[in-house]
């Protein structure tokens, strides 16, 4: 286990401390250790300061380096996205709406972490990016972005014939450019964002039940039952959009958009999130949950997509209504912290693993009375992405909590250097080695995994250590 102990003595240049103050030095950097006596308390300033260094090497070696240039594809347009676990290139690169604009996203924030000669690659990555899905992405003829084009520009069409357009892929459309918009204040980039939450807007709020039918046809209409097996409404699609509106507000606070993104915020926390601290996956038209609970154990397999606790999703909802609620500049929102903390909380208490570190996969309720039951102790890497970044806010807002959420923060990082970062060729692994060993071998990249998830656990990082130092 990557050990803090060993990090600080050797960074520590004062010796007679490193002598004197061992145990001290033990119970801040720890994450192995009880916090014996040491209510969470604050980081050790040179900690922080480690971490803040350790992650700004992280984001340029392992999630920018990797990928800029190497996703660019000059010749096609768009970005490359499938790459084996050398980050050799596939021959096959679709192009996703989700995945291309996650890359712009990245590429825009990121510009403000490094050098000026940095600036300007990620920059001009993410102007590429965004031509592409202006140019190409977009309809020209009903609005809204196709799920997916062929390397060749084709739309790929998703079911029998039909080209099926999604709240979710549109979602980080208008996440990605509003990220564009913020770090170069173009105004075409603006504009296609406004368009893209006007569609939605059009075509795909419910004004009736509140929040967004995910599936539409590709002129846009919803499809008010959902499609073959999957419900109209679903918690990914309403958190992405969250997220898209929280982002497109900081460049463009439209009075309807405020409303809308206050909207979206009171509906996950109030009725998408169920006690005790939960998101319900997929609901009807009226928000009545989906749920499987009381079918057969084959039935409740079967349907294992569509009704499960995902502990990384709950996390990382925790950290975007925390986001939301700030942007929108509630003050003293003790309700939005209030259920954002027991989400966490119940993700660590019934789906962190005592043992090696980080969150499993998924979780079950069999019964309502009865304790969670882990029935996917698989770990992915957004997942403990996502947790890092809600454990470092946590222990920031609540650093003398019970729940020593410091302790959890540096355990989770040590569990990600130990079996996620890939030491010899770069970027993290799609799995857990712990649970998953030959994770080693499979793709770096493909049209679900880029580098949105730990680039932005680095960077939100990066801030809240800093943060902390100020």
């Amino acid at each position: 286990m990557f050990n803090y102990r060993v990090r600080l003595t050797k960074m520590t240049s004062f010796i007679l401390i490193v002598i004197l103050l061992p145990v001290l030095i033990f119970a801040a950097c720890n994450a192995s250790d009880e916090h014996a006596g040491n209510p969470a308390g604050t980081l050790d300033p040179e900690l922080r300061k480690s971490l803040s260094g350790e992650f700004k090497s992280h984001l340029m070696n392992h999630i920018l380096n990797p990928w800029y240039p190497a996703s660019v594809d000059e010749e096609s347009g768009g970005f490359n996205t499938r790459f084996n676990y050398q980050w050799n290139a596939d021959d096959q690169q679709p192009r996703m709406i989700v995945s291309q604009s996650r890359l712009i996203w990245t590429a825009s924030i990121a510009a403000e972490f490094v050098d000026d000669k940095e600036t300007d690659r990620l920059l001009k990555a993410a102007e590429h990016g965004f031509h592409y899905l202006k140019e190409v992405m977009w309809d020209q003829e009903y609005g809204g972005f196709y799920n997916q084009v062929s390397r060749e520009d084709s739309v790929v069409q998703n079911l029998n014939d039909r080209t099926i357009k999604e709240a979710y892929g549109n979602a980080f459309a208008i996440y990605g450019l509003a990220a564009y918009v913020k770090a170069t204040g173009n105004q075409d980039a603006l504009e296609l964002a406004v368009d893209t939450f006007q569609w939605l807007e059009t075509h795909s709020y419910d004004a009736e039940h509140g929040g967004y039918f995910n599936i539409m046809e590709r002129d846009g209409t919803p499809l008010t039952t959902g499609l073959d097996r999957t419900p109209p409404k679903d918690q990914n699609s309403s958190i992405h959009l969250l997220e898209a509106f929280t982002e497109l507000y900081h460049v463009w606070p439209d009075p309807l958009l405020e409303e809308r993104l206050n909207e979206m915020l009171t509906l996950i926390r109030d009725t998408i999130r169920i006690d005790p601290g939960y998101l319900v996956l997929f609901s009807e038209a009226d928000w009545t949950p989906v749920s499987y609970r009381d079918s057969s154990d084959q039935v409740r397999e079967e349907n294992y997509y569509f009704d499960h606790v995902s502990f990384g999703h709950d996390v990382e909802t925790a950290f975007l209504m925390i986001e939301a609620s700030e942007t929108l500049g509630i003050r003293n929102d003790s309700t939005t912290h209030h259920y954002a903390k027991q989400m966490v909380d119940h993700s660590l208490k019934t789906g962190w693993d005592h043992e090696n570190g980080g969150f499993y996969d998924g979780g079950y309720y069999f019964d309502k009375d009865e304790d969670l039951v882990v029935v996917r102790d698989t770990k992915t890497w957004w997942a403990q992405a996502e947790g890092l970044n809600a454990l470092l806010l946590m222990s920031l807002l609540y650093p003398d909590d019970e729940m020593e959420y410091q302790r959890y923060f540096l355990q989770m990082w040590d569990y990600i250097n130990e079996y996620f970062i890939d030491h010899e060729y770069g970027g993290w692994y799609e799995s857990g080695l712990d649970k998953s060993p030959d994770s080693r071998y499979d793709a770096k990249g493909h049209i679900w995994k880029t580098n949105y998830h730990d680039g932005r656990a680095m960077m939100n990082g990066i801030r809240l250590l800093n943060k902390l130092q100020d």
